[in-house]
């Protein structure tokens, strides 16, 4: 009986590329299970999606030097064990890996035996996790061109992409949020925990905004205003239903992480990407957004020069801009790449 064992978290960005693929997988794969953190984000949206899920400790990995970095290699070396006996019990054919700390003690648990593991880079940069458990790795996938090259083992096949954003007729959206469609869209999205600085931005700039769009604002957990919005103002702490807020969108503001990104990219929305700066993250969302904005995709606005009249500025240039940059999506398409992965994961059934 053909199995499969996903891995990745920390973030729902090391998760939901792995759910994207379950459809394709269940064409060469009787048994699919899910191995993350104990307690992280991924065990709910697993569950959700009706895999049946493990936990295992991990531990963070920092490229600073701090304190909690000498307990690493203890944890470490608890999560490979642990990964080892959960492995042993379901005996996969191959471990796809998503990347992100959680996934490591899998992935070096899966190599002690000799598992066949491919890997997914969605980052232009690659993540610390990646790099380590590149060497463990039949391949590491990658989204971008560029980063197949930073691999001994790279390919570029493109980016996970959830099929269920596709196809929702704009009307039902527009209705699922009671607007009228008589002005265009603009959604505005920090990621899974909001962003203060876009959210404070779009405060301040909700007077200039509103005469000419209607705005969905996803803000974060415990970021919802005092205020009660007002006309054609939408505000949410989460949005469990992104592909209504997707196809009501004429142009979004949002962060640069890839696999939102790529999901907005695939879409063809004119996008504004305020990338998180470097201290905040490593780096990689600047460089995911250069990338796009290279390709005349999308305007870049630095989290340093956002205000409410740079924001204004930005939203109004890429929606009076978006056949320009919709013509440009032809010269660059981002297409979903789940078919092509859940086959090269299939060619290393044992």
């Amino acid at each position: 009986m053909s199995t499969v064992i996903l891995t990745g978290g920390g973030t729902a960005g090391h998760c939901t590329p792995n759910l994207a693929l379950i459809p394709y997988l269940r064409n060469d794969f009787e048994k699919i299970f899910y191995i993350g953190s104990e307690n992280g984000i991924e065990k709910k949206l697993a569950e959700n999606a009706g895999l049946e899920y493990y936990g295992v400790p991990c531990a963070k990995l920092s490229r600073s030097f701090t304190p909690e970095n000498f307990a690493i290699p203890f944890k470490v070396f608890s999560g490979v064990r642990k990964a080892g006996a959960i492995l042993d019990r379901l005996r996969p054919d191959v471990v796809f890996s998503k990347g992100g700390y959680v996934a490591l003690p899998v992935v070096i648990a899966a190599k002690k035996r000799k598992i066949p593991v491919v890997a997914h880079e969605s980052d232009y940069s690659p993540g610390l996790a990646n790099r380590i458990s590149a060497r463990y790795c039949k391949k590491v996938l990658t989204s971008f061109p560029e980063t197949a090259n930073d691999f001994k083992n790279g390919e570029y096949v493109g980016s996970p992409v959830r099929d269920g954003i596709f196809g929702v007729p704009k009307d039902r959206a527009l209705a699922f949020f009671g607007l009228t469609g008589e002005k265009p869209v603009l959604l505005v999205t920090g990621g899974s925990l909001g962003a203060q600085a876009i959210n404070a931005a779009v405060s301040d700039a909700l007077k200039e905004l509103l005469p000419r769009y209607d705005i969905i604002h996803i803000c974060g957990k415990g970021n919802l205003p005092e205020a009660k919005p007002q006309g054609g103002y939408r505000v949410y702490e989460f949005l469990d239903r992104m592909e209504y807020a997707f196809a009501c969108a004429d142009a979004c503001v949002t962060r640069a992480g890839a696999n939102s990104l790529f999901e907005i990219m695939s879409l063809k929305i004119p996008a504004v990407l305020i990338p998180l700066p470097k201290g905040a993250s490593r780096g990689d969302q600047i460089l995911n957004a250069k990338y796009f904005q290279k390709c005349g995709l999308a305007y870049v606005l630095d989290q340093s020069a956002l205000t409410a009249e740079s924001l204004v500025f930005a939203v109004n240039s890429v929606y009076s801009n978006r056949f320009n940059l919709r013509r440009n999506s032809e010269k660059h398409p981002v297409k979903s790449a789940n078919r092509e992965i859940s086959r090269i994961i299939a060619d290393y059934k044992r």
